[in-house]
């Protein structure tokens, strides 16, 4: 059986000096410290302690680790072309959104590289913003050498957002019928059917516990009870409630899933879903990451045959986690609003976004206007 812990690449010596910069630089924008003016003492110590974990846990670790990326492809480039990233140069900041939009130095090398898309170049800056506040700095987005060429990015270059593929019912159902009854695939089918079932993120599936407060990285708890599952989130939008009603038959049933991976897997404290031995016969005690739920879709799509039509790195390219939700959005035949609850929307435009398959024409405007 392969393993499931993933082969460290090493990296050249510029790159790891580059890793320390940046790291340095991360240090620097976590440090919380008493103003100068006041005594330490061992209980203001340990506030600034609690502060800076407060801090962190302002935005999920995903959130977090992009921004770090950010900051460390922008202080790259800055040192590529002779500049410091500090204090904010507007100035800089325009060159470098330019630099991203025209694909002649994304890839920070000589050679030109695919041009960024306009939605990856937005979200590239809302990271410099956030690293710029926790160093102490204000980023001006509205100055002119940022507002002007992003709107200008925007204007040439925005196109509609492309995507994923929804993984319908017959879709599940056909990944989870590739997947065998050993103990990681139990595990696998548990995830699949949990998380199409309750139209979850990935990173809500893996944050789960089986119990409130289990651990410090807790994102939810579940409750298993008589007639399904009612899992808390503390998810992207803030806590929420999803409940998830037990299937028509054993085989596909999301609930039946978890409680024969959670008993065999003999877990009864913890994370929800972790790791297996080697030999696929033993749970582990760390948390899974969650690029496996990506890694599982991918897989499972491809085992199941699934669009086999296309080549497969257009169909690897199809799906992703979203696939999952946008899958629940798109087969429930409910109510439209009992599907954004389930997701967590805060509009019912959200929830559309993710029906790749509705009635777009069943509230007819033109005849109300009487025409």
């Amino acid at each position: 059986m392969p393993s499931e812990t993933e082969k460290s690449t090493s990296a050249p010596s510029d790159e790891l000096d580059d890793a320390r910069v940046d790291e340095r630089d991360q240090e620097e924008s976590d440090d919380f410290a008493l103003p100068s003016h006041v005594a330490g003492s061992g209980t203001l110590d340990r506030l600034v302690d609690t502060a800076r974990d407060y801090a962190r846990a302002a935005a999920s670790d995903n959130t977090l680790k992009a921004y770090a990326k950010d900051w460390a492809h922008f202080a790259r480039w800055c040192r590529m072309k002779g500049a410091d990233p500090l204090p904010p140069s507007p100035e800089m900041i325009g060159l470098y959104l330019a630099d991203l939009a025209s694909g002649s130095g994304s890839s920070l090398s000589q050679a030109a590289s695919r041009p960024l898309s306009v939605s990856t170049i937005d979200r590239r800056l809302s990271g410099l913003a956030w690293n710029y506040t926790q160093r102490g700095f204000t980023l001006d987005r509205k100055n002119r050498h940022i507002a002007t060429v992003l709107a200008g990015i925007k204007r040439k270059h925005a196109r509609p957002q492309v995507q994923k593929e929804a993984i319908l019912a017959e879709d599940i159902l056909a990944m989870v019928a590739t997947l065998p009854y050993d103990l990681r695939g139990l595990r696998d089918r548990a995830i699949l059917l949990l998380g199409y079932a309750g139209g979850l993120r990935r990173s809500e599936i893996v944050s789960l516990d089986v119990h409130k407060d289990d651990t410090p990285d807790s994102g939810g708890w579940v409750e298993i009870m008589e007639k399904g599952a009612l899992l808390t989130l503390n998810a992207k939008t803030g806590w929420r409630e999803v409940e998830i009603g037990r299937g028509s038959k054993e085989q596909t049933c999301p609930v039946h899933a978890l409680q024969q991976w959670l008993h065999f897997a003999k877990i009864d404290f913890g994370p929800v879903f972790v790791g297996t031995s080697r030999d696929g016969k033993r749970a582990l005690d760390a948390r899974l990451n969650d690029k496996h739920v990506a890694r599982l879709i991918k897989r499972t799509v491809l085992d199941a045959g699934i669009r086999s039509e296309l080549p497969e790195k257009e169909r690897l390219a199809l799906f992703s986690g979203h696939s999952l939700r946008a899958g629940l959005a798109s087969s429930a035949e409910v109510d439209e609003r009992y599907v954004q609850k389930q997701l967590g929307h805060a509009s019912a435009e959200m929830t559309r976004r993710y029906q790749r398959r509705r009635d777009r024409f069943r509230v007819n405007l033109t005849k109300a206007a009487g025409l």
